[in-house]
């Protein structure tokens, strides 16, 4: 068996560590006490974009034949077994673009998630907390694309994650290391086989080593796997928090299960959200500083409930004051919303509660590696990139990475290439490095021209914010891009 690995591996390496290998095979030579495993491509991370990786690369016939393997910190075992009841939410969601959608289709693993836990939603209410600016996402009747009006469907983290390794265990043919610590990623040695001193050997507790013709980095924003290839992330704090919770509203929204809507304020702190989860629930994603994120998290659940509630409808300044109380936030809101005049159809059915130990915090950060590809090592979503969470484009991102590098290892193998070098990787990073840049630019300058509370600014934000809603073809088409469909602009 050992024979067959040894020669089904080395009909993947390049020519030139062939060449290395023979001509260097009389010379003195050394080898570890521990024979490692060799692998056609080695993936360190289990999340969304490592598992959707690895399903593509099963899933096609041109690359199912490649040796793969999988490591993976947490236990994949009980991820892959999750399952909460019908009216319980993870407070980890994310927001999945059409495009993504079909690509996980394509690769077989939308039918592994629990279909009864994602909610397509067709329109969104944006507006301005300063100035009540608006713009109106909704498909005019005859500006709908083909491919339906559906702008994006909700789901829990841990619906796709699990849905992916229900599907990836279909397919078999890949090495799974859970529960695994890597200890380090070094390079590999030379023996009297072949020359392993140029590819990547990721190192678990225990002794255990994997070596990758291709290394993937799916492993987070402090990925080991970019430290190893020497790739630098540059960015900043945004000085953020972003709230999650999962909230139980009044009813099933204004228009209906059918007719979901979501919402965002932009408020000078920064962004609101509330989208919408089946049934009567929605999950919250509120970016604001430290000091009121910890406030929120501390709060009795009634007062949480008035401060989400008075997010959307109360001015800035009362918003100010009510985080400047300790307490007593709901009779506070009770009085305040009396006095302030509101449409109530153009912003949230009211928040009747929160569910318990869902309410939580993490820093906002942005940060772009300066490439995604080194020799032998190819990195993708978080590990890559991070981006401010305004536009939930995050997990979308991850999975656009991934559809281009498993078309690129696809190509590579078709025509004989080293999956691993970094002429074959090119493609990769062509098609995905302007692209991810040019998304994170404009996240990055509407939370910071959104963080202005007065001024002309102000003005010209929201003089640009209603021309937007007033041309049609001009939403229409910022929709269709946000939405993944018609022609990519980069």
């Amino acid at each position: 068996m050992d024979s067959i690995t040894r020669r089904r591996a080395a009909a993947y390496v390049c020519r030139s560590c062939i060449r290395r290998t023979y001509t260097q095979r009389h010379q003195r030579t050394y080898s570890s006490a521990v024979q490692p495993d060799i692998y056609d491509v080695v993936c360190v991370g289990g999340g969304p974009a490592g598992l959707s990786l690895l399903t593509a690369l099963r899933a096609s016939p041109v690359t199912s034949h490649l040796r793969i393997a999988l490591v993976e910190a947490q236990d994949l075992s009980k991820i892959q077994s999750w399952k909460l009841p019908p009216d319980r939410f993870s407070n980890r969601c994310s927001s999945l673009t059409p495009s993504s959608a079909l690509f996980l289709d394509k690769i077989g693993a939308w039918d592994h998630l629990a279909r009864d836990r994602i909610q397509p939603y067709h329109e969104m209410q944006v507006w301005d907390g300063v100035s009540d600016a608006r713009i109106e996402f909704n498909w005019a009747p005859d500006a709908a694309p083909s491919a339906g009006t559906t702008i994006a469907y909700m789901t829990e983290n841990l619906n796709l994650t699990s849905g992916l390794l229900r599907r990836l265990a279909q397919l078999g043919g890949v090495s799974v290391f859970g529960n695994a610590k890597v200890e380090n990623i070094s390079f590999g040695e030379q023996t009297e086989a072949q020359d392993l001193r140029e590819w990547p050997v990721v190192n678990l507790a225990g002794g255990k080593q994997l070596v990758a013709r291709l290394l993937v980095g799916a492993d987070g924003a402090n990925s080991p796997v970019r430290s190893f290839a020497g790739i630098e992330a540059r960015g900043w704090d945004y000085g953020r928090h972003g709230v999650v919770a999962t909230l139980e509203l009044q009813g099933q929204g204004w228009g209906g299960d059918q007719m979901k809507t979501a919402y965002q304020r932009f408020l000078p702190t920064g962004p609101v959200a509330m989208l919408p989860l089946p049934g009567n629930y929605s999950t919250l994603v509120w970016s604001t500083t430290p000091e009121n994120a910890s406030l929120l998290k501390r709060l009795p659940t009634k007062d949480f409930v008035a401060l989400v509630n008075a997010a959307f409808q109360l001015s800035p300044a009362d918003l100010e004051f009510m985080h400047t109380q300790s307490e007593g936030q709901a009779e506070e809101y009770s009085w305040r919303s009396e006095h302030t005049p509101f449409h109530s159809e153009i912003i949230p059915q009211a928040v009747t509660g929160v569910q318990e130990g869902t309410i939580a915090s993490f820093p906002l950060k942005m940060r772009h590696a300066d490439t995604y590809i080194g020799e032998r090592v190819a990195l993708v979503g978080d590990a890559a990139h991070t981006i401010h969470p305004l536009a939930g484009q995050g997990l979308n991102q991850g999975q656009g990475d991934v559809q281009s590098l498993a078309n690129t290892i696809e190509y590579a193998v078709n025509h004989g290439q080293d999956i691993g070098g970094r002429l074959s990787l090119e493609p990769y990073l062509a098609e995905r490095y302007t692209a991810n840049h040019v998304l994170m630019g404009v996240c990055d300058k509407l939370h910071k021209l959104y963080s202005v509370g007065s001024g002309p600014i102000v003005s010209l934000r929201s003089l640009g914010l209603n021309a937007v809603n007033s041309l049609g073809p001009l939403k229409t088409f910022v929709m269709s891009q946000a939405a993944g469909h018609g022609t990519k602009v980069f």
